[in-house]
Protein backbone atom coordinates (compact mmCIF):
# COMPACT_ATOMS: atom_id res chain seq x y z
CA UNK A 1 0.00 0.00 0.00
CA UNK A 2 1.26 3.45 -0.88
CA UNK A 3 0.56 6.74 0.78
CA UNK A 4 -2.93 7.47 1.93
CA UNK A 5 -4.34 10.22 -0.27
CA UNK A 6 -5.42 12.51 2.55
CA UNK A 7 -5.87 15.48 0.20
CA UNK A 8 -8.63 13.50 -1.53
CA UNK A 9 -10.35 12.39 1.67
CA UNK A 10 -14.06 12.95 2.10
CA UNK A 11 -16.03 13.47 5.29
CA UNK A 12 -19.33 11.61 5.01
CA UNK A 13 -21.96 10.88 7.68
CA UNK A 14 -19.48 10.66 10.55
CA UNK A 15 -16.75 8.86 8.65
CA UNK A 16 -13.65 10.07 6.89
CA UNK A 17 -13.11 8.16 3.65
CA UNK A 18 -9.43 8.09 2.72
CA UNK A 19 -8.54 6.72 -0.72
CA UNK A 20 -5.22 5.17 -1.68
CA UNK A 21 -3.68 3.41 -4.65
CA UNK A 22 -4.12 -0.29 -3.97
CA UNK A 23 -2.17 -1.46 -6.99
CA UNK A 24 -1.70 -1.21 -10.71
CA UNK A 25 -2.95 -3.25 -13.63
CA UNK A 26 -0.86 -2.46 -16.67
CA UNK A 27 -0.76 1.35 -16.53
CA UNK A 28 -4.05 1.75 -14.66
CA UNK A 29 -4.23 2.49 -10.96
CA UNK A 30 -6.66 0.55 -8.78
CA UNK A 31 -8.02 2.48 -5.81
CA UNK A 32 -9.15 1.32 -2.40
CA UNK A 33 -9.97 3.21 0.79
CA UNK A 34 -9.74 3.26 4.55
CA UNK A 35 -12.17 4.75 7.04
CA UNK A 36 -11.96 6.70 10.24
CA UNK A 37 -15.08 6.99 12.39
CA UNK A 38 -16.03 9.95 14.56
CA UNK A 39 -17.05 7.47 17.28
CA UNK A 40 -13.65 5.75 17.13
CA UNK A 41 -13.35 2.14 18.24
CA UNK A 42 -17.07 1.98 18.96
CA UNK A 43 -17.49 1.63 15.19
CA UNK A 44 -16.67 -1.67 13.54
CA UNK A 45 -15.47 0.38 10.54
CA UNK A 46 -12.99 2.59 12.43
CA UNK A 47 -9.61 2.17 10.69
CA UNK A 48 -11.16 -0.47 8.43
CA UNK A 49 -9.67 -1.08 5.02
CA UNK A 50 -12.21 -1.39 2.24
CA UNK A 51 -15.12 -2.93 4.19
CA UNK A 52 -17.19 -2.96 0.95
CA UNK A 53 -14.53 -5.22 -0.58
CA UNK A 54 -14.83 -3.37 -3.87
CA UNK A 55 -12.17 -1.39 -5.71
CA UNK A 56 -12.38 1.61 -7.99
CA UNK A 57 -10.82 2.79 -11.20
CA UNK A 58 -10.59 6.38 -9.95
CA UNK A 59 -10.63 8.33 -6.71
CA UNK A 60 -14.19 9.53 -7.30
CA UNK A 61 -15.30 5.98 -8.10
CA UNK A 62 -13.88 4.54 -4.87
CA UNK A 63 -15.37 7.43 -2.84
CA UNK A 64 -18.79 6.57 -4.32
CA UNK A 65 -18.28 2.90 -3.40
CA UNK A 66 -17.42 3.87 0.17
CA UNK A 67 -20.41 6.23 0.48
CA UNK A 68 -22.77 3.52 -0.77
CA UNK A 69 -21.34 1.07 1.77
CA UNK A 70 -21.75 3.59 4.59
CA UNK A 71 -25.34 4.30 3.52
CA UNK A 72 -26.18 0.58 3.61
CA UNK A 73 -24.37 -0.10 6.92
CA UNK A 74 -24.92 3.10 8.90
CA UNK A 75 -24.05 2.52 12.58
CA UNK A 76 -24.93 5.91 14.05
CA UNK A 77 -26.31 9.32 13.18
CA UNK A 78 -23.61 11.96 13.06
CA UNK A 79 -24.27 15.21 14.91
CA UNK A 80 -21.96 17.32 12.77
CA UNK A 81 -18.73 17.11 10.83
CA UNK A 82 -16.02 15.87 13.20
CA UNK A 83 -13.54 15.94 10.31
CA UNK A 84 -14.31 19.49 9.20
CA UNK A 85 -11.00 20.90 10.46
CA UNK A 86 -8.55 18.56 8.79
CA UNK A 87 -5.31 19.57 7.20
CA UNK A 88 -2.60 17.86 5.22
CA UNK A 89 0.97 18.92 5.91
CA UNK A 90 3.98 17.05 4.55
CA UNK A 91 1.58 14.23 3.60
CA UNK A 92 0.44 13.90 7.23
CA UNK A 93 -3.22 14.18 8.19
CA UNK A 94 -4.00 16.53 11.06
CA UNK A 95 -7.54 16.68 12.46
CA UNK A 96 -8.21 19.47 14.95
CA UNK A 97 -11.04 19.18 17.47
CA UNK A 98 -12.58 21.77 19.75
CA UNK A 99 -14.24 20.85 22.99
CA UNK A 100 -15.19 23.22 25.82
CA UNK A 101 -13.01 26.01 24.43
CA UNK A 102 -9.91 23.79 24.25
CA UNK A 103 -8.26 22.38 21.14
CA UNK A 104 -6.57 19.05 20.58
CA UNK A 105 -5.67 17.01 17.53
CA UNK A 106 -5.13 13.64 15.90
CA UNK A 107 -2.09 13.16 13.70
CA UNK A 108 -1.79 10.36 11.16
CA UNK A 109 1.42 9.70 9.17
CA UNK A 110 1.32 9.29 5.37
CA UNK A 111 1.21 5.50 5.34
CA UNK A 112 -1.00 4.37 8.25
CA UNK A 113 -3.94 5.25 10.43
CA UNK A 114 -1.96 5.04 13.65
CA UNK A 115 -2.63 8.23 15.57
CA UNK A 116 0.74 9.62 16.69
CA UNK A 117 -0.56 12.81 18.29
CA UNK A 118 1.04 13.93 21.52
CA UNK A 119 -1.44 14.26 24.39
CA UNK A 120 -1.54 18.02 24.50
CA UNK A 121 -4.26 20.67 24.81
CA UNK A 122 -4.15 24.09 23.12
CA UNK A 123 -6.04 27.33 23.59
CA UNK A 124 -6.56 27.97 19.85
CA UNK A 125 -6.60 26.15 16.55
CA UNK A 126 -3.75 28.37 15.33
CA UNK A 127 -1.58 27.43 18.34
CA UNK A 128 -2.30 23.76 17.73
CA UNK A 129 -1.43 23.89 14.02
CA UNK A 130 1.69 25.96 14.63
CA UNK A 131 2.99 23.42 17.16
CA UNK A 132 2.34 20.49 14.80
CA UNK A 133 4.00 22.28 11.86
CA UNK A 134 7.09 23.05 13.94
CA UNK A 135 7.32 19.41 15.00
CA UNK A 136 6.99 18.08 11.45
CA UNK A 137 9.44 20.66 10.09
CA UNK A 138 11.94 19.69 12.81
CA UNK A 139 11.51 16.01 12.01
CA UNK A 140 12.07 16.73 8.32
CA UNK A 141 15.32 18.59 9.08
CA UNK A 142 16.57 15.65 11.19
CA UNK A 143 15.77 13.14 8.44
CA UNK A 144 17.58 15.21 5.80
CA UNK A 145 20.66 15.43 8.04
CA UNK A 146 20.98 11.64 8.18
Amino acid sequence: MGHLLYKNSLSYKGYLIIPFVFGKADTYEIYSYKLLSEIGRKSRFHKAENPAQMYGSSISNVLDIAKEHIDKNLEFVSQGDSFKYRYVYRNNLIIVYRESGKYFYDHYPPDSLNNIAAPRVFTSEYECLKWIKQGLDGLNVKQKAR
